[in-house]
């Protein structure tokens, strides 16, 4: 395998030189970069980039940790960082929590020994004390860790209540919210705040369900649907915290007989792409997902230059009506 060293002979200049070439240092004229740039290709020479990442003190490697890769709010937001990170010249180490706290510890240990220059969580399953303790760079999405960690979340109390209100002026009597596991830090939990607030406000019946499960598994929205219709056969709205949740939602109506929207209306949340392919199309509260993950990269780099970051960085939803309302 060739070296610094064989590229330096090659080229016919020296290693310091072939070192400042590949790190952009100091003023290089185009034929000195040409001729060491050509010795490389020549030899085949590929740098270490762990020893480049030491000598610069910067990788332009950023962590992202999420909880569920194949969830399709984290698919596409996963997505969108990704391309956001390159075109600024970063790349992504992407690790995938399923919400094990021993997982996502010992990814942020990897994540911090490949010298990432920051990490972006959407996977917090551990004690704010633990992350404390990244010294790094860091962006968390739906939870607030502390007073100085900068956050990204959608307007969740604005969106609660944008579903809430829509399914009271649709015509509903007694509504249901259906989420996944409550974590009391989560952000996201003020969308239920909202629902519970409208839904009195309207003079709603109201009740809300969760997973017991600390975890994204999808076959647990189905069955708490049909628990939902089961125990409350009266029920004519139901508000889902995501567009999967809601989309299960839809499908159990269906098989029991239940006709959407006429008997009973769905309004989801997040404004994934793939809403449009569901029959009827859903009624979603819709996050800028693009510009969000847009947002965590740029908070990332901005810190890595030292620069200050606002702390809360909350974005506006919107309200997309659809066949399910």
């Amino acid at each position: 395998m060739p070296t610094i060293k064989d590229v330096a002979l090659k080229a016919g200049v020296s290693v310091t030189t072939v070192s400042r070439v590949l790190n952009n240092r100091g003023y290089l004229s185009e034929e000195l970069k040409k001729k060491v740039y050509s010795a490389m290709e020549q030899l085949n020479y590929r740098p270490n980039e762990l020893a480049r990442s030491l000598s610069r003190s910067k990788s332009n490697i950023i962590g992202l940790i999420v909880p569920h890769a194949a969830h399709p709010f984290f698919g596409e937001l996963i997505s969108h960082i990704e391309e956001h990170a390159y075109l600024h010249g970063y790349r992504l180490l992407l690790c995938n929590s399923h919400l094990n706290r021993q997982k996502e510890a010992e990814y942020i240990d990897m994540l911090r020994s490949s010298r990432v220059d920051g990490i972006i969580l959407g996977s917090h399953t551990l004690e704010v004390e633990d992350y404390r303790q990244i010294h790094l760079p860091v962006v968390t999405f739906d939870r607030r860790i502390s007073a100085e960690v900068p956050y990204i979340c959608s307007d969740n109390y604005k969106g609660g209540e944008l579903a809430t209100n829509l399914l009271a002026d649709k015509g509903c009597r007694k509504i249901a919210h259906i989420s996944g596991h409550p974590h009391p830090d989560l952000l996201a939990l003020k969308r239920l705040d909202a629902f519970k607030e409208i839904a009195a406000q309207r003079g709603l019946q109201h009740i809300e369900m969760h997973t017991d499960l600390h975890g994204f598994h999808f076959t647990e929205y189905e069955r708490l649907t049909e628990r939902l219709l089961a125990e409350h056969p009266d029920v004519d709205g139901i508000f889902a915290s995501s567009d999967i949740i809601a989309a299960y939602a839809l499908k159990v109506c269906q098989v029991r007989g239940r006709r959407v929207p006429q008997d009973i209306k769905i309004v989801g949340y997040d404004g994934i792409s793939l809403r449009g392919v569901f029959s009827p199309d859903l009624t979603t509260v819709s996050q800028p997902i693009a510009e969000m993950g847009q947002k965590a990269v740029d908070l990332i780099m901005a810190q890595v230059q030292g620069d200050t970051v606002p702390v809360e960085n909350i974005f506006p939803v919107q309200l997309i009506q659809g066949g399910t309302t």
